[in-house]
């Protein structure tokens, strides 16, 4: 399995290269996502009643999201401590769902790839 990120999915509707990426894993049923990345995508989906594109997401299999509060002020400090600032909360917890599942992540954030080797963090090559 593979968790995709918000960023991709926004790109893969807009029709960016990331769509034979994604479609291939899509195919081999290789993508889940978590209800946070859920909520940053639906919203604007149920504001352009995109009804189909909401059930197919929704239809995605899903990571149960654990969070471990002590874990995330500890992965923020460490961002802090090795010059990774503005990494918002929700990067943190897309940060530990990966992790505490050992699933790569698809990702086109930037701050992903900056806290990939502090957390050693698997992001799923392209």
């Amino acid at each position: 399995m593979v968790l995709v990120d918000t960023s991709i999915w926004i790109d893969y509707f807009h029709g960016d290269d990331t769509g034979a990426i994604l479609d291939d894993l899509i195919d081999n049923q290789l993508v889940c996502i978590n209800d946070l990345i859920l909520a940053e995508l639906l919203p604007s989906i149920n504001r352009r009643k995109e009804w189909e594109l909401k059930n197919a997401l929704l239809a995605v299999p899903r990571l149960a999201l654990t969070i471990h509060w002590d874990e995330i002020i500890a992965m923020q400090t460490r961002n802090l401590q090795n010059g990774i600032n503005r990494v918002g909360i929700p990067d943190l917890l897309i940060v530990q769902n990966s992790l505490q599942n050992n699933i790569p992540l698809l990702t086109h954030d930037k701050h992903f790839r900056l806290m990939k080797d502090l957390f050693h963090l698997d992001l799923y090559a392209k």
